[in-house]
């Protein structure tokens, strides 16, 4: 029985190296674009782009000079995957979040399942931590606007060729109020030819 295990290892082995694949690892920031799907480079190319996009809106200016405060506070919210792949779209979020932190001109707070884990780990500080060095409760700042939104997708093809069409929707909202303080669109098109 151990021959026919240790026949069944070294022909699995040889098996797996005749497959002739080569893996090279890179830089995360180098550009790829091998099947044509949506991906990292996306995710980073339109937070970037929305964040600016963001940034620049009049929404801003108001929201600096109005009560609130000087830097408005922003939870990143959901982002709707209604296109024809699976996409991550917690890695677009988190460029997203990364973006509005670099940029200091707003403050980013945790979003609802953060805010739960931070929460059980100050009830636990509660308990364990010393009094001088436990997190208070009702200190955690309140987000003035949700960004929220959704990525679609329409894929046409026809023989060897397949365009792909993305459409990244984001909105603004104020939490108080409800209203929609800024949304815009960024579109994203791809021939694959095989």
């Amino acid at each position: 029985m151990r021959r026919i295990l240790s026949a069944a290892l070294v022909l699995a082995a040889a098996i797996a190296c005749s497959c002739g694949r080569t893996v090279t690892r890179t830089s995360p920031g180098t550009v790829t674009d091998l099947s044509g799907w949506w991906n990292d480079t996306d995710a980073r190319m339109v937070a970037d782009s929305m964040v600016t996009m963001c940034l620049d809106g009049r929404w801003l200016r108001e929201a600096s000079t109005g009560t609130r405060g000087e830097t408005p506070s922003i939870v990143v919210g959901s982002v709707i995957n209604r296109s024809t792949e699976h996409i991550s779209t917690d890695v677009f979020m988190n460029e997203i979040e990364s973006r509005f932190i670099e940029s200091g001109r707003v403050t980013v707070v945790a979003g609802r399942s953060e805010r739960g884990e931070v929460r059980d780990e100050r009830r636990d500080q509660q308990i364990f931590a010393s009094p001088e060095t436990a997190a208070e409760f009702g200190r955690e700042v309140g987000a003035d606007y949700v960004m929220m939104g959704s990525i679609d997708s329409i894929i046409d093809e026809s023989g060897d060729t397949r365009a792909v069409y993305y459409q990244i929707s984001l909105e603004l909202v104020d939490v108080e109020t409800v209203e929609k303080v800024w949304m815009d669109n960024l579109e994203i098109k791809k021939i694959i030819e095989w």
